[in-house]
This record gives C-alpha cells, structure tokens and sequence, in this order.
C-alpha cells in the first residue's frame, strides 16, 4: 500500500488561521487560502480511523476539473492548483447552508422515505415511489453546515425564518444549484452515469456570491451507471453505483451509523485498498481521464513545498 496523508500540522509565513474539517486542512492568510484534501474518510459525519491512499488527490483533481467547467454558471473560489492534493484560493465567508439536491430518491432520502416520511425538509415526496427512483424533478434539501457533529436537514421556510440566509440570496443559491445540477447531469450523462444527488456550498467575497469546496466528487455525490438502471428499477435490484454509499452500508453491516455508544469497526487492510481503487474508478470514469498517481514517497513534503511556492509567487 502506497502512502496516504492523514492529517497536516504546517506552519506558513503569513499563516493566519488553521481549521481542520472532515477531509480537508484549510490553512488561512489575510486574502486567500490554501486547501490541503487529505486522504481521511468520513460517513456519518464522523472521520473513520484509516486514511485512503490517493482519495485526496482524486478529490482535488475531479473538483478542480468541475469548478472550471461549471465557472460560466457561478464564480468560484479557486486561484490554483500548485499540487496534486492542493487548491488555493479566494478566502470566502460561507453560508452556514449545504445546497443539497435531489434527483433520485437514493441514501438518506430514500432512508427517510421507507421509514414513512413524506415531508424532506419541507419538500413534499409522493406515495408509491421505490428506493432510487427518479423523482418527478429535482428536489433540494438542505441542511445546516454544522462546525462540529452531525449536519442537520433543514427547510428552505427555517432557514429564512431563522435568518441563516437572506431571502435574496437564498433565490440566488437555488438558481445557482439548478444550474450546477443541470450541467453535472449533462457531463454524467456524456459518461455513460447518472448524477443522482448531490451538494454545493457557496460563500460570499467582496459581496459576491462565490461557489466554494468541492463539486461532482464521490464525497459530495452520487453516480449510478446508466446502463442497467431501469432493468435494475423494473426488476428490484441494487443499483451499481459510484459513490461512498458502499463504504456507509459496510458501516451499516458492521453495526456503525454514527449513533451514540456505537463504535467504529476496524477496516481492514484489503478493505481501504478497495476503497481507494473505487475512488480511482471514479475519477477515470467520469473524467474520461487516466488517473495518475502522483508520487506518495514524500507526500507532506511535496505539498508544504507547492503551498511554500505558491505564497512567494
């Protein structure tokens, strides 16, 4: 198994702040930052033990691919991309919102849903639907971006009631998720995928408001292969998907949801290697490109001198 980061601890001239999320390090100056995608894993918003050899870099380099190609329908935060497991970029204040959207009744939704639910986060859901149907259009759901702990679903009523957004910007933040869902649809589809759910976080710079973290990536989506979707529909079956569900139902078949008193299992060894080959999937299919993996010899290294190098440029 080839090297894979956990976590970093740099020190940069001009560092102005440090804040450690699921996956990523954010290292912060006066205007910009500097993002570190790790290699940890997270489900059930709770960091799994083991790290993923080249997951942060299949992160990186998928967003980055995506947030170029979506820059005509929303600005986005990124500058650069100075290394395999780095982007750098405008520091934005972010909604304290996920843009979560739906077209597909899949993972947390679906899980809602057979419990007898027919309300998501204000969103009404009709009768008669099966796990992974597609929905009669595209729903968001939204949740609140918790600093610690759990995310919580969220309506689109409370979150202007409890003035977590303003209205006008709200409006902006739905048309902006539309737009990026119905883009990401079309680049799935030209993959031979379906882009069934995903989420956006957006932040404001100099009072505008700016795509922000990630998009399109199996941490923030979910894909279905295309082919075999509806015979799998008709017949009942498990959909084959390209997502991190499969690392949440082995979770789930060891007895872990994220739930008080519930401990992590112990992935073993030929486990992460799978899950980091799933990622690699990922990214070649629906890049459409060879993944290659960047050299892991001396990962801290190589990342503390591309953000040293990016600052003085």
């Amino acid at each position: 198994m080839n090297g894979a980061i956990k976590e970093t601890h740099f020190q940069f001239p001009g560092q102005k702040g440090f804040y450690k999320g699921k996956v990523r390090d954010v290292y912060m100056f006066e205007e910009t930052i500097a993002v570190v995608a790790t290699d940890r894993i997270s489900a059930f918003d709770v960091v799994l033990p083991k790290p993923i050899p080249y997951k942060g870099q299949v992160l990186n380099q998928i967003a980055a691919k995506f947030l170029k190609a979506t820059a005509d329908i929303v600005p986005n935060w990124v500058t650069s991309t100075p290394d395999p497991n780095v982007t750098v970029g405008k520091k934005c204040e972010p909604f304290k919102v996920e843009m979560v959207i739906r077209g597909y009744l899949a993972g947390h939704a679906a899980r809602e849903y057979a419990a007898g639910k027919r309300l998501l986060c204000g969103v009404a859901l009709p009768d008669g639907l099966q796990e992974n149907d597609k929905l009669p259009k595209p729903i968001i759901t939204p949740t609140t971006k918790a600093d610690e702990g759990h995310d919580e679903d969220i309506s689109k009523e409370s979150i202007l009631e409890k003035g977590i957004v303003s209205a006008e910007d709200y409006d902006i933040l739905e048309k902006y998720t539309h737009a990026l869902y119905e883009r990401g649809t079309q680049i799935a589809a030209e993959m031979g995928l379906i882009l069934v759910d995903t989420k956006y976080e957006f932040g404001k710079y100099e009072g505008e408001i700016y795509l922000i973290d990630e998009i399109h990536t199996p941490d923030s989506s979910r894909y279905f292969y295309a082919e075999g979707y509806e015979l799998n529909q008709k017949q009942g079956n498990t959909q084959k998907q390209l997502s991190k569900e499969f690392v949440r139902q082995w979770l789930i078949s060891n007895g872990f949801q994220g739930k008080d008193g519930q401990n992590v299992p112990e992935m073993p060894f030929s486990f992460v290697e799978e899950i980091s080959e799933r990622y690699i999937e990922l990214f070649e299919k629906i890049t459409g490109e060879k993944f290659i993996k960047a050299d892991t010899e001396n990962l801290e290294k190589r990342i503390e001198k591309a953000v040293l190098k990016e600052l003085k440029g």
